[in-house]
């Protein structure tokens, strides 16, 4: 449900009473992993999405019945090749969701949405099996290992679930675990669910060019937290970028090296010109980020190379460099630019290859364990 927790957050302001439908969990090709939810107020109103239009309306009806017995259910969803009428996967895989209806006073509920809301890091833990009075309880822990709520199982649940959803919060991710009924870590009679949110992954952008106007909108759109950095500050406006979260007028090496990086950073270095790139570029390449791309033509880029050489830049660090930046769509605009290194660094993310999917011959969905990976959160892909 943190997936939403905008929209949630609105309806608990105006004291709406809700049910939310959870993924909790995908076998095989589906369209939306764990953690995606779709939610149900006492008007009627939605807000959110599961399955992308393949089970909406049965999940709805699910969510308006809950709303009125006051049961938490799961439910199993797939493609049945027998009856090609009946409500299911055409993609061909199986989700499992969780349906809980949520009262306008469900306080454990109300203080992980508004974390979530405000973009600080939370785990809601959700018994999604077990016994029928424990189905739905939750926790939510804090990123010291604090919690709130509680499951309604022996002490030792609550112990074991906190410290398991902790470790997820940690590496922000997103999934099940077995549990025993008594908190013991044996696979036994209870599973839970663990929705992880940390802030927003960081996109820096070195270079206050054209193609970073663009390259920011994309940025923001995949849900980055984006600063742009340049030495110039007639460049480096809130009027030429106004979408950017943040601008900073640095050398771009400096800054880099006093500016909190962590394993889901992505640099992006647009400004093709030496004095810049050669010192910034010493500098990503041995930070522990996601991605290094630098922008320039093939002549550059051998020339870049060399000079990196030259500073002492190890071939290991060098294959980390993405350069030329982007995937090969034949851009000419700043927009197209943007769109073809967002879709590098989503490939480099995901373990996507790039190529078409009509000649990859390659599964559609890499790898849906665990929901969208080092988020999520995110609601972003880095």
């Amino acid at each position: 449900m943190l997936d939403i927790a905008e929209g949630l957050s609105r309806w608990f302001e105006e004291g709406r009473d809700f049910a939310v439908a959870t993924v909790v969990a995908v076998s095989g090709s589906a369209p939306r992993g764990p953690g995606a939810a779709l939610a149900v107020d006492d008007e009627g109103t939605v807000i959110g999405s599961v399955s992308g239009g393949c089970v909406e309306g049965a999940v709805y009806d699910l969510c308006v019945r809950a709303l009125l017995d006051g049961r938490t259910v799961r439910e199993r969803f797939g493609y049945d090749d027998e009856d090609a009428f009946a409500v299911g996967l055409t993609c061909g895989g199986v989700i499992d969701i969780l349906v809980t209806p949520v009262r306008a006073d469900a306080s454990v509920f109300r203080a992980g949405v508004s974390a979530a809301d405000r973009g600080e890091a939370a785990a809601l833990a959700r018994v999604a099996r077990g016994p029928a009075e424990l189905l739905g309880r939750a926790l939510l822990v804090r990123p010291d290992g604090s919690y709130e709520g509680g499951l309604g199982g022996e002490p030792g649940l609550d112990r074991t679930a906190a410290e398991e959803a902790r470790a997820m919060l940690d590496t922000g991710r997103t999934g099940t675990v077995d549990v025993a009924e008594d908190g013991s870590r044996c696979p036994g009679g209870v599973t839970l669910f663990v929705e992880s949110r940390v802030p927003p992954p960081r996109m820096i952008v070195f270079g206050a060019v054209d193609f970073a106007t663009a390259l920011v909108r994309a940025g923001k759109f995949l849900g980055y937290h984006v600063t742009v950095c340049d030495a110039r500050p007639v460049f480096a406006t809130r009027a030429r970028f106004p979408e950017a979260d943040e601008l900073v007028v640095d050398w771009p090496h400096r800054y880099l090296r006093h500016t909190t990086t962590d394993a889901r950073t992505v640099l992006c270095v647009l400004t093709h010109d030496a004095k810049f790139d050669v010192p910034l570029l010493e500098t990503a390449l041995r930070l522990p980020v996601a991605f290094v791309g630098a922008m320039g033509s093939r002549r550059t880029h051998e020339d870049r190379d060399r000079r990196l050489r030259e500073v002492g830049v190890t071939d290991e660090e060098l294959a980390r460099l993405r350069s030329p930046i982007g995937l090969d769509l034949g851009a000419r605009t700043p927009e197209e630019t943007a769109l073809s290194i967002a879709a590098e660094i989503v490939a480099a993310h995901r373990g996507g290859t790039g190529v078409p999917l009509t000649a990859s011959g390659t599964p559609i969905h890499h790898d849906v364990e665990g929901g969208r990976a080092g988020d999520s959160g995110s609601r972003a892909a880095a």
